[in-house]
């Protein structure tokens, strides 16, 4: 199996009997926000796009799913192999821009098609989006690949019954906007930081211990900003305040807490030979450029900024125009309440009025009362701000994914009082009907089955109250606190509290069998975890 890294998340892969374009991604993304590092603009796109056998786009963020890339270079008889989503959304953009040949697949289930073994796992959680994510396994009869992505299973023992895993890639680089919008005090953003890289680093580090791959690449990331008034957020910023772990920063780390891990540098052009016993990796870069490349980053973007500003320039001048304060309050009101009216427990989930701060007007979505109105000085426990030309564009476009346009984009700031709530993030990526419909009914069957676990000297529930992943495998508990590694969420086991997100608590009891004279033993949250 040949395998050629085309940037980010994208791989072109070739075997005997066919080959895979995986997530092609160039353009600036995120209303001119995020480009792949390093620049993969030249790579040969007519070579890849027009011999491709099977297109994979795994899911419909702007830094998976490039339009202009589909549309200019990838032929559209290529096989389209569609993860089992619970709304037609990518197969619709992908037929839009020519694509009609369409694999269906089951999520988790495997299939064969030419010679090919395949096997496409989807999440469709709230925390994905309904659009969710997905990750590619693929077997030539002689080696087996798992692109996972950004996509973070809860069942790697599916993954692993594919297959014996011989090339992994994997994520390894922040991408959200956490802590680097938020009005924080610096000491607090640079320590926030620092937890979301250890986070990161320690989730990918979970499944690269989990699935034992014999070759491990760090792919899907991280992204870099050419636009001046983003600039400071490359890397981990000026002062750590930022989560952009690059490339070698991740296998420095890995080699020294997983020594053993067969890990390799992964570029754009980079090229790797895998078998069951034996992998060889080649780079277009020269050793001298490759170390330009991280040592002299600020220089190398500069450039690569100077390169792609014409893009930049179109991007803003594709803008629409901001709306004038009662223009902007009538078209949120009459698409977001009929949505709020449907989103019972998203608008219970957040529990208050939300202030939206557009240039100079501020406007309040009041979950509670199902209302969008101007802002009347009341309090508000979660703020964002933004310009009105970003507002207006996702007005203009109906943008149903606000995360896959303004929160991506890093293009505003956010103040809340208290801990994260997913509800509110939730409801911006889910403005449609059809997207609110499926999380609605996602929340009411995802209710706690009731099944417990014991982890140390905890009976705990098994499945995270965030997004039910197994916390058999991901569940670590140090000093009575429980962190569920999938996203870092923590838990107080002494009274059930979530310290993470408000209305998520879990249900916990010590096991020990015969506590000592006086002292009670605490059952926390045992009138039922928040369902979800």
């Amino acid at each position: 199996m040949r395998i050629t890294g085309l940037g980010h998340a994208g791989l072109f892969i070739e075997t005997a009997v066919g080959s895979v374009l995986c997530d092609p991604w160039v353009s600036p993304a995120f209303f001119g926000s995020w480009f792949p590092f390093p620049d993969n603009s030249d790579l040969d796109w007519d070579g890849y796009g027009r011999t491709a056998d099977y297109l994979y786009v795994s899911h419909l963020h702007r830094d998976h799913f490039d339009p202009v890339i589909l549309r200019r270079h990838v032929r559209k008889d290529a096989t389209v192999l569609l993860p089992d989503y619970p709304t037609d959304e990518l197969e619709c953009e992908l037929r839009a821009l020519g694509f009609s040949r369409f694999l269906r697949t089951r999520s988790g289930v495997p299939f064969e098609r030419d010679g090919l073994r395949m096997m496409v796992t989807a999440l469709t959680g709230p925390g994905d989006g309904p659009i969710g994510d997905s990750a590619l396994s693929l077997d030539d009869g002689e080696t087996v690949l798992l692109n996972q992505n950004d996509a973070h299973p809860l069942d790697t023992a599916a993954i692993l019954e594919f297959g014996e895993v011989h090339a992994h890639f994997t994520q390894f680089s922040g991408a959200i906007w956490w802590p680097m919008v938020y009005r924080l005090p610096h000491a607090a953003k640079q320590k926030f930081a620092e937890r979301k890289r250890t986070g990161q680093f320690e989730r990918a580090v979970r499944y690269i211990d989990a699935l034992q791959g014999a070759h491990v690449f760090p792919n899907s990331g991280p992204p870099c900003f050419l636009d001046e008034e983003l600039f400071p957020l490359n890397g981990t910023g000026r002062d750590g305040e930022s989560i952009f772990t690059d490339q070698r920063e991740f296998l420095d780390q890995l080699a020294r807490e997983r020594p053993d891990v067969p890990a390799h540098l992964w570029l754009p052009g980079s090229v790797a030979t895998v078998s069951k016993s034996d992998c060889e990796v080649t780079h277009r870069y020269d050793p001298q450029e490759i170390t330009y490349l991280f040592d002299h980053k600020p220089q190398y973007l500069r450039a690569y900024a100077r390169r792609r500003q014409p893009e930049l320039a179109a991007e803003r001048a594709g803008r629409a125009p901001a709306l004038p304060a009662d223009e902007l309050l009538a078209a949120l009101k009459d698409w977001w309440e009929p949505l709020m009216a449907r989103a019972d427990r998203i608008c219970e989930g957040v529990g208050g009025p939300l202030r939206l701060d557009v240039d100079d007007t501020s406007i309040v979505v009041d979950f509670p009362a199902r209302q969008v109105r101007l802002w009347d000085g009341e309090r508000c426990r979660f703020t964002m701000s933004t310009s009105g030309d970003l507002v207006a564009t996702n007005i203009a476009g109906r943008e149903n994914d606000w995360s896959n346009s303004l929160f991506l984009s890093l293009r505003f700031s956010a103040e809340r009082v208290g801990a994260y709530n997913e509800f509110v993030y939730t409801f911006f990526k889910c403005l449609s009907e059809e997207r609110i419909d499926y999380v609605e009914n996602y929340y009411a069957s995802a209710d706690d089955d009731g099944e417990d676990v014991v982890i140390d000297d905890w009976q705990v529930q098994r499945r995270c109250p965030h997004l039910r992943a197994d916390l058999t495998h991901f569940g670590r508990i140090e000093d009575d606190l429980l962190t569920c590694a999938l996203h870092g969420w923590t838990f107080d086991l002494s009274t059930g509290q979530c310290l993470t997100s408000d209305r998520h608590d879990i249900r916990a009891c010590r096991t020990d069998p015969a506590p000592e004279p006086g002292h009670r033993t605490r059952e926390a949250g045992l009138e039922g975890a928040l369902t979800g």
